[in-house]
């Protein structure tokens, strides 16, 4: 059977096993997990060594980052910083405005910050949104996330486009101001404009997410909530900043990284809203361990969730079936950038990792951009676009979305990968429209 069919095959009984069987995402990934390595003609010792793997791996980068920023969120809903923020944010916007408010807010957080602390940061400002003002949830979210996800594939210091602009020997430049200028019209569309379409889908917070209103006269004042809830954006912009003026090599540089690194970010983070948002606020150490203890049940389900994702895409990238696909669209006779978005998009499709999708594009298509066939920046920003499109089951960004928003496997489908799927593409038309005009 080609390995194309296996993973349709594989995708939809784990669609079954989710949504009709009800059986838990994180058993139903594990199981077919295992059931495509073995269709795939991975040796049978491998397939457990490669599920737990994948476990591993998708859990070791994410763990910190999710359960810290979960606590993280927490306080600050707790504390009324999230309420403080939302009131801050309708009185500069006003409420008719929202859905621009939180694009431009997820659009300033996510350039600087790796897509799960993006997320993690904005969900309790979202929900205290939601709430304060009775607004469609999805109104408030997807304009924030689409944001999140346009920065996540289009814009260095993101991981993929750094390691593509390297890879094509880019213009870093170049691709970050050409990236700005598709960026807009992707989040546009995706966020406020698509967010009426889907505003009706039922949405709702975890609920040690949900925001209780509070007195006026015992919220945190505005300059420490907005401080505290983005002092990892910020953090991680000062250190992009300084690093770039730093030797390579230096002691300076190497402590500048260490401080950049997106686990030391949150905890530093959450240190400091243990003090301003907790300790100066007349709550005892105990009290805020409490509320932190409480924060990891909420997130336990997601991390199990999002580790079986890894598994499945591990078992993929092992077998090679990802490179399989990808040399044989190669082959065919497109435009350059047409090309790399399709062989990137399908490779997301299989694997689920936009990150994976796009470093192992950019393998496949090097030589293509180094005989001169296309312009690396955009090169960079179209493998980048097709990193995005079609999220779905096989993507921990996926279930993010669906766990945290409570929302049906349906909708997530209809919400969630549309949302994405549409910054891939006006992503790769505004690549197309820079190459007729640079």
């Amino acid at each position: 059977m080609p390995p194309l069919v296996i993973i349709a095959v594989a995708i939809a009984l784990l669609v079954v096993l989710v949504a009709w069987a009800k059986v838990h995402p994180f058993l139903a990934f594990i199981l077919i997990s295992a059931g495509a390595a073995v269709a795939l003609g991975m040796p049978l010792a491998d397939v457990p060594a490669a599920v737990r793997k994948g476990i591993g791996d998708i859990l070791g980068s994410l763990a910190i980052v999710i359960v810290s920023g979960a606590m993280l969120g927490k306080l600050v809903v707790e504390s009324g910083a999230a309420q403080r923020i939302a009131d801050v944010l309708v009185g500069g916007f006003g409420e008719k405005r929202m859905a621009w408010a939180m694009a431009l807010t997820g659009f300033i957080v996510g350039i600087p910050l790796f897509y799960g602390v993006g997320f993690v940061l904005m969900v309790p400002i979202i929900f205290a949104v939601v709430d304060r003002y009775r607004l469609p949830p999805l109104i408030v979210a997807l304009p924030a996330l689409a944001a999140l996800s346009v920065a996540h594939g289009l814009l260095p210091p993101h991981p993929a486009p750094t390691a593509l602009v390297a890879t094509f020997h880019a213009n870093i430049g170049l691709t970050l101001l050409y990236g700005l200028v598709i960026a807009v019209p992707a989040l546009v569309l995706a966020g406020p404009v698509f967010a009426r379409v889907v505003a009706s889908i039922p949405a709702r917070p975890l609920a040690g997410m949900e925001a209780k209103a509070m007195p006026e006269s015992q919220l945190p004042g505005a300059a420490i909530s907005i401080v505290t809830a983005l002092l990892p954006a910020v953090l991680l912009l000062l250190t992009t900043i300084v690093g770039s003026l730093l030797p390579a090599n230096s002691q300076a540089a190497a402590l500048v990284k260490f401080v950049s690194d997106p686990d030391v970010v949150m905890l530093t983070a959450l240190a400091f809203a243990t003090v301003t948002l907790g300790l100066a606020r007349g709550r005892s150490l105990a009290a805020v361990m409490n509320t932190f203890a409480a924060a990891i049940g909420d997130v336990a389900s997601i991390l199990l969730v999002i580790g079986g994702s890894g598994a499945f895409k591990e078992v993929l990238v092992k077998s090679g079936v990802n490179t399989q696909i990808g040399a044989a669209l190669q082959g065919l006779p497109l435009d350059p950038l047409i090309l790399a978005w399709l062989v990137t998009a399908t490779i997301r499709v299989c694997v689920g990792s936009a990150t994976v999708a796009g470093l192992t594009a950019a393998g496949l298509l090097a030589p293509l951009v180094a005989e001169g066939g296309a312009d690396p920046n955009l090169m960079v920003l179209a493998i980048g676009s097709g990193s995005l499109a079609l999220s779905h089951v096989n993507d921990a960004g996926f279930w993010l979305f669906k766990e945290y928003f409570n929302v049906s496997l349906t909708d997530t489908l209809k919400s969630w990968t549309v949302m994405e799927t549409i910054v891939s593409v006006v992503g790769l038309a505004g690549v197309l429209v820079l190459a007729r005009v640079i």
